[in-house]
């Protein structure tokens, strides 16, 4: 399957819009510079489009198989994992004393991006192995961290996290999987974990599993969970491998989309025999395990971003060649991109595609910027990062799921069959809105949590840089009235925060609304960057109108610029993106807080 990328949006991003010079400055970054930085996108890309989407039909057609107690991967999969792990690309922005590149998050972003784009089963191989390992980075003692780090940023070894079990679900409050202190400190672990994802393959000799277990006289609930490193396989003093470890794969899952990952049920301690190595303090597990699963949902949204992108890149190119109807005055039949509903849903996909971009790249610049603060502009950052971390999981999972149907629809009949990749990238992204804690769970903690914190000031903070943008283009003569529809937004979801907790019944209100509440605000934040965005796109405009003397009023002269150059296409598509997500997007703000005034609660009412 060939994978189309949105790579000079992705650069658009990094190198134009992000402040990266805020980062690349004496501290964390200082000797990384903007082409070395290029250059990793280059390669990154290069792999991408190689080995790694050439195994992502095949993933899919064939699937990981459960053979005589063993997982067996589609063809190609070695070969493309092996590519990743000796090309670094694991461990690209993590720490160099562990062999990690030390790259930016904001350039990873793009990275992941590409990687969930080309093949998302193999991309969910890279986000848990480079997650559990910052794990024990981060938690583990020193002769953890020598064991299992660098091995498993390099790629010798993969990684997990086990949280489900069948009777908990998403409650992890209500896990059963037991730890027993042994004599030499380590720990006897027993219990069975399900949809542990790639908990089982032979792409590497070892895979490391972060399970979440409970001590015997650990209290009940989530404060009585400990965090443990159990190898697949022990691991001897002089660092070679072992004996097995007792942890048995009982199978795999049967689903909807990426079929090339393995989602496993893993039983522990059959034999009473699986060892476990403590992270940090016993009871100390569900929060430092919160490390790896925020990582996750923040990439979970670049996954549904990635998906969304692929989907609508292919797209564009089905509707550039597939002849149907006549459009306007063309003699003979028109190539559908001509005709103005399709120009409508690609256009729409683009908007969202780079609203998505917009709010992870925003994020990945943020956790950039709390890793070279100190103090409480620390903080400041820190807060943002926590406050949009729920929103890019859940926004861009949601609406790049919406991308997908809207590109599979662009395709006609022909988007519904396997001929083409839509259907995939489909089946493929509904998972995002599912794992890594339901985008309900997300949208709970956004309003329950998020929004408290720090007193509020995150939230305050990036409502009021949303209002600046809305005052600073109200009189623009191109984006005026695309400010206007996103201070109409703002309003209307400072509204609901400020009422609706008021009311009598306000707690059952927004539990109740929290999902739609978290939705406005991925609209409001979105339209705000996309203006952003709009605005520098603008300039970028009318530089290269003048440098080609192109007189900005003459129409046709416009057009036949547009027509040869693909970066005056480029830009000035990216200001008609944003005015169509303002007048079609934000709107939709507006409709959903009617909705939440009006204080309905027949779902709380209605019998099932």
């Amino acid at each position: 399957m060939k994978f189309l990328d949105d790579d000079r949006d992705i650069r658009f991003n990094l190198f134009e819009w992000l402040d990266l010079d805020a980062l690349l400055k004496p501290g964390p970054y200082e000797d990384v510079d903007r082409e070395q930085l290029g250059m990793v996108l280059d390669e990154a890309l290069k792999v991408a489009k190689g080995s790694v989407a050439a195994c992502n039909e095949v993933g899919d057609r064939v699937g990981a198989r459960y053979v005589n107690g063993k997982v067996e991967l589609p063809d190609g999969f070695a070969g493309a994992y092996d590519d990743l792990a000796s090309g670094g690309w694991i461990s690209a922005c993590m720490s160099p004393e562990f062999g990690g590149m030390g790259l930016p998050e904001c350039l990873g972003t793009g990275i992941s991006e590409f990687l969930m784009g080309a093949n998302t089963a193999l991309g969910l191989k890279v986000l848990l192995t480079r997650g559990s390992a910052h794990l024990i980075e981060t938690f583990g003692s020193e002769e953890l961290k020598k064991v299992y780090v660098e091995k498993m940023y390099s790629g010798e070894w993969t990684g997990t996290m086990c949280l489900t079990e069948a009777s908990a679900g998403s409650d992890l409050g209500a896990l059963t999987t037991k730890a027993t202190k042994q004599a030499d400190g380590s720990y006897l672990i027993t219990g069975e974990k399900i949809f542990i994802t790639s908990g089982d393959h032979e792409l590497t000799p070892n895979i490391i599993h972060a399970v979440l277990a409970r001590t015997p006289d650990a209290p009940s609930g989530p404060k009585g969970l400990s965090l443990f490193v159990v190898p697949k396989i022990r691991v001897n003093a002089d660092g070679s491998l072992g004996a097995p470890n007792d942890v048995t794969c009982a199978g795999i899952e049967h689903k909807l989309g990426i079929h090339g990952s393995p989602t496993c049920s893993l039983v522990f301690g059959i034999n009473n025999a699986s060892q476990g190595f403590l992270l940090g303090s016993e009871g100390s597990g569900l929060a430092q395990m919160f490390q790896m699963m925020n990582a996750a949902r923040y990439e979970v949204g670049v996954q549904g971003l990635g998906n969304a992108s692929a989907a609508h890149q292919a797209a564009i190119a089905y509707a550039k060649e597939r002849l149907q109807g006549r459009a306007g005055r063309s003699p003979g039949q028109s190539p559908i991109v001509q005709h103005p509903d399709v120009k409508r849903m690609l256009l729409m996909q683009s908007a969202y595609v780079q609203a998505m971009r917009a709010m992870v790249s925003y994020c990945g610049w943020c956790m950039d910027m709390a890793h070279v603060s100190e103090g409480e502009e620390k903080d400041r950052w820190q807060g943002l990062v926590e406050l949009l971390t729920p929103v890019c999981k859940s926004w861009c999972s949601d609406w790049g799921f919406r991308v997908t149907e809207w590109a599979l629809q662009t395709y006609g009949g022909y988007g519904y069959t396997m001929e083409y990749p839509a259907e995939q990238y489909l089946r493929d992204c509904k998972i995002a809105s599912i794992y890594e804690g339901t985008n309900g769970i997300q949208a709970l903690d956004l309003v329950g949590r998020k929004f408290r914190m720090q007193e509020g000031k995150p939230l305050k903070a990036l409502l009021k840089a949303v209002g600046a943008t809305v005052a600073t283009l109200a009189a623009d003569p191109v984006l005026g009235n695309s400010a206007q529809q996103l201070g109409e937004a703002l309003k209307a979801l400072s509204t609901v925060l400020t009422e609706i907790p008021t009311r009598p019944n306000g707690g059952q209100l927004t539990v109740l609304n929290a999902g739609p509440v978290l939705d406005m605000l991925g609209h409001v934040v979105s339209g705000h960057l996309l203006l952003q965005q709009a605005t520098l796109a603008q300039k970028q405009s009318q530089a290269l109108l003048q440098g080609r003397g192109v007189d900005g009023t003459d129409k046709a002269a416009v057009q036949g610029l547009l027509a040869e150059s693909r970066e005056a296409a480029f830009y000035h598509n990216k200001v008609q993106a944003a005015i169509h997500f303002a007048h079609r997007g934000l709107p939709l703000v507006a409709a959903q807080a009617v909705a939440i005034l009006s204080g309905e609660i027949a779902p709380l009412e209605a019998v099932f």
